[in-house]
């Protein structure tokens, strides 16, 4: 069994440095490490769908979005399979036989639906859909017999879950199903990249994303306004490190060269952070320098999408070439399922032969 991808986005408007720094950039990386054998990029529309059914012209439209972030980021169509998961009709069909292996009260112990549920104040109002997404995301991992899956801190509990469900049906059925491995950000900073407002959580409803398309004005407005040390008020201030999204940003995104080029006044960042956790540096030259560095790494993922964007009907023969793919290797995987569970009727022809036997002497 090779070694395979699986990893996506759901699409809910454009693609955020969050996102970047928190698996698409790793994503990137991997596709050319030549470390795989196959990489899949799912667009999750389906799964957006579970909590914007009343508005499926906001998923339409953000799939060529998300699409043209990818392209963007670095995403190879000749390298990755980047496909959309409404396409594949065969995941749903595993996500119904994966539903009987999972108990309610499993899907509510689950973190991540939890606070998914809590951030969008479903309360009791929770769509059916959406609280079974966890199945969803297995069946999604399992059709393609991924055997990693990059993604960020939050997800975690995701993944754990659909290890249970492959462990159960592997255990029930016979082994059938590939076991993936969670595969987290090797960069601490980037486990979960905090929103410029300082919450736990960059979100497009909270407004506190920076978005690789954003343009140098908004980026560097961003920035500037950025939530800082409280307690900072002086430049003269000793100030905390630790909390403060401006230098959790530089811990994601900053490199010593930038320092060489931009703020030769340190070599690197610890001395920088020594510097103002002693006081005597101000928030402005820390979040000017940011602003350098921000730009450094979205500039040419602006130009990418820029010079993407006038082929957009490329992009679409992309998202479909994929998609077809994707699907010949789901089919695959649902038949080597419904062979499992005794379901192929139709295809087992020992059954056939039993049943010729026990009824055709009459």
């Amino acid at each position: 069994m090779g070694k395979v991808i699986l990893t996506g986005d759901r699409p809910t408007g454009r693609l955020h440095v969050g996102h970047y720094v928190g698996s698409l950039r790793r994503r990137v990386e991997l596709q050319n490490s030549g470390d795989y054998d196959a990489v899949y990029i799912m667009i999750a529309d389906a799964q957006a769908l579970t909590d914007n059914a009343d508005n499926p012209e906001k998923v339409r439209q953000n799939i060529v979005e998300v699409a043209l972030d990818y392209l963007s980021a670095g995403l190879d169509p000749d390298k990755s399979t980047i496909l959309i998961q409404s396409q594949i009709p065969e995941l749903t069909e595993l996500t119904f036989y994966y539903a009987n292996l999972v108990t309610v009260s499993r899907l509510q112990r689950n973190p991540t639906v939890k606070s998914e549920i809590q951030m969008r104040g479903f309360e009791t109002s929770i769509p059916v859909g959406f609280f079974t997404y966890p199945i969803s995301q297995a069946a999604d991992i399992t059709a393609f017999r991924a055997t990693t899956v990059p993604v960020g801190e939050d997800q975690e509990p995701m993944l754990e879950q659909c290890r249970e469900i492959v462990h159960k049906f592997n255990t029930v059925y016979g082994e059938t199903l590939t076991m993936p491995q969670i595969l987290l950000p090797d960069n601490a900073a980037c486990l979960r990249l905090p929103g410029t407002d300082g919450k736990a959580k960059m979100s497009k409803s909270l407004g506190n994303c920076i978005y690789l398309s954003d343009t140098p004005e908004e980026v560097r407005q961003k920035v500037m306004g950025m939530y800082t040390d409280p307690d900072h008020l002086r430049v003269s201030d000793p100030g905390k490190v630790e909390g403060n999204p401006v230098f959790t940003y530089l811990d994601a995104f900053c490199t010593d060269d930038m320092f060489a080029e931009y703020l030769p006044d340190y070599q690197n960042l610890d001395e920088m952070k020594a510097h103002y956790q002693r006081g005597g540096l101000g928030d402005v030259k820390v979040k000017k320098f940011l602003i350098k560095v921000m730009e450094e790494t979205l500039a040419p993922i602006r130009e990418k999408r820029h010079a993407w964007e006038k082929r957009i009907p490329d992009v679409y023969d992309i998202l479909h070439d994929g998609s077809m793919r994707a699907e010949k290797v789901a089919a695959s995987t649902l038949a080597d399922v419904k062979a499992s569970m005794r379901i192929n009727y139709f295809d087992d022809q020992a059954l056939i032969a039993e049943q010729i036997k026990k009824y055709g002497a009459r």
